[in-house]
């Protein structure tokens, strides 16, 4: 890593972050915990794995490190939980295809709270593509009512707005540390599970699966894609997370032979050509 250049380090970080949150998606398929249960320790896992990473880099500072994150640390921690919880409930209740397209939202939804909040009016070519993916999702969002997918869809689409308001949040207060909003975050959904949760006890290839999930596809993504901003814009780190939006539902399709519905192929490519052209054109721009 030392002799690679700040442009191939954020690239490879966040590459791997997003092929190590791919599985994410099956293997919540294949477990048989209820959905409690998986938000507990997909809440509480993380938090113990990166509270054990802080403690290491901010050592007797990390105190003053929680108490900075201030009011807009406060807001994320509330939007960063919101979105833990309804990605779960979307992932459960419709195609995982239908959940991580309505997701790959989350950078058009963050440019029209940017221009509400932090008055940066996106240009045309940002409204354009807004509109092509609002059309799209649309087209998707009719074919899930006739299908009953129509829940999971709509708290999928909850959860791309809960990573929007991050993405804005995190850019209204960047000159302080959110890495400990987002550890707080993770002990609220374990805490708010908690009170629901049938039974702890894992059983069967739960007691693999669960852990394994929750370090290999949430704590150590998390990780490494806090720490690739700090090498390439993060406008590529999003770029990056088209990955998911295609691999994911691939995992779940030759797994498991979970096919998401030909308005859902249409929809989602048209979501992802738009982001990845727009995307493309931003950052040869800048």
């Amino acid at each position: 890593m030392k002799n690679l250049s700040s442009q191939h380090k954020g690239s490879l970080l966040a590459f791997i972050a997003v092929m190590l949150i791919t599985p994410d998606s099956i293997f919540i398929r294949l477990s048989n915990i209820e959905t409690w249960g998986m938000l507990f320790y997909r809440g509480a896992i993380p938090f113990v794995v990166v509270l054990v990473g802080l403690i290491s880099f901010y050592k007797t500072n990390l105190f003053k490190a929680l108490i900075g994150i201030g009011y807009p640390g406060i807001f994320y921690v509330l939007s960063f939980s919101i979105c833990n919880i309804t990605f779960i409930i979307s992932i459960q209740n419709t195609n995982v295809a239908n959940t991580l397209v309505m997701i790959a939202m989350a950078p058009m939804i963050s440019a029209i709270l940017g221009s509400l909040f932090l008055k940066e009016i996106p240009n045309n070519k940002t409204w354009i593509a807004i509109v092509i993916t609002l059309i799209a999702v649309t087209y998707i969002f009719y074919d899930s009512i006739e299908m009953g997918n129509f829940y999971g869809d709509l708290f999928g689409l909850i959860t791309a707005f809960g990573l929007a308001c991050n993405a804005v949040i995190a850019r209204y207060a960047k000159d302080r540390d959110l890495v400990p909003s987002a550890v707080i975050g993770k002990l609220c959904v374990a805490i708010f599970a908690f009170f629901f949760v049938d039974t702890f006890v894992l059983v069967g290839n739960d007691k693999i699966i669960i852990p394994l999930m929750c370090i290999m596809c949430v704590a150590i993504p998390f990780v490494l894609v806090t720490i690739a901003p700090r090498f390439i814009p993060a406008e590529e780190v999003n770029l990056f997370f088209l990955l998911e939006t295609i691999v994911g539902p691939f995992w779940v399709w030759l797994i498991i032979n979970e096919q998401p519905s030909i308005e859902t192929i249409q929809g989602g490519t048209i979501i992802i050509l738009t982001i990845a052209v727009h995307s493309f054109l931003k950052l040869k721009q800048s």
